[in-house]
Order: C-alpha cells, then sequence, then structure tokens
C-alpha cells in the first residue's frame, strides 16, 4: 500500500486516523505539528505518498507546512483537515499544492475513503 505523515496536533484525532489507515494497509508516520511535519518530510527526502495534515495546529500551521513542503518537493501530495470553515476558505488558496479538504470530525469508513481518493488521482 501507500507510505503516509499524519500531521496533527490533537492525539486523539492523530490516534483515530493512524489506526483507521494502518488498518487499511498503509505505513504510518506522524507527527504532532507542521514543524515536526516539515522536518519528517525532508528527512525522508519527499517520499510520502500522501501528507495528511490538520491545518490549524500551534508552531508552524498546515497551509504553512504544505507551501514549504510544496517548494521543497513540488511533486508532493498533500490532504489537509479541518474542523474549522475559515480554515477550509483559507485552504482555497492552495490549488495545486493541497488535494483537498476533509471536514472533521470525520469517521473512520470517511478518512479511509479520502485517502484512498487520493491516492488514486495519482495512480
Amino acid at each position: 500500500m501507500a507510505k503516509l505523515l499524519i500531521v496533527e496536533d490533537d492525539e486523539s484525532v492523530r490516534t483515530l486516523a493512524a489506526r483507521a489507515l494502518e488498518r487499511a494497509g498503509h505505513t504510518i508516520d506522524i507527527g504532532a505539528d507542521g514543524a515536526q511535519g516539515l522536518a519528517m518530510i525532508s528527512a525522508a527526502g519527499g517520499s510520502y505518498d500522501l501528507v495528511v495534515s490538520d491545518i490549524r495546529m500551534p508552531e508552524m500551521d498546515g497551509i504553512e507546512m504544505a507551501i514549504a513542503a510544496a517548494r521543497l518537493f513540488p511533486a508532493m501530495k498533500i490532504l489537509l483537515m479541518t474542523g474549522y470553515a475559515d480554515q477550509r476558505e483559507r485552504a482555497e488558496e492552495l490549488n495545486g499544492i493541497i488535494i483537498d479538504v476533509v471536514q472533521k470530525p470525520f469517521t473512520l469508513a470517511e478518512i479511509r475513503s479520502r485517502v484512498e481518493q487520493a491516492l488514486a488521482c495519482f495512480a
């Protein structure tokens, strides 16, 4: 399956998403904020098949991380998540950098489905 990075500051959401995607057969790495996520992307040489990141996080948010990751690795595939309408609107400016925005809260089936759709776009 795919190698995924989940970047989420809320431990319960991070754990939920990681377990759902591991059960779908994916290899999962996790980061607790955008700065850590960007460091992991850089350390991996941009080799993740997909990065799934929250938008609203301390230190570096998901949008800042996505922009920085896209500068380093233009082919990087990024799926953002948020529970805030204003953050979703901010993400609309990232056409060409992100694939889509997943609305939180989500079910296990929803996150698996959205990840599979994102991966299928590049299969």
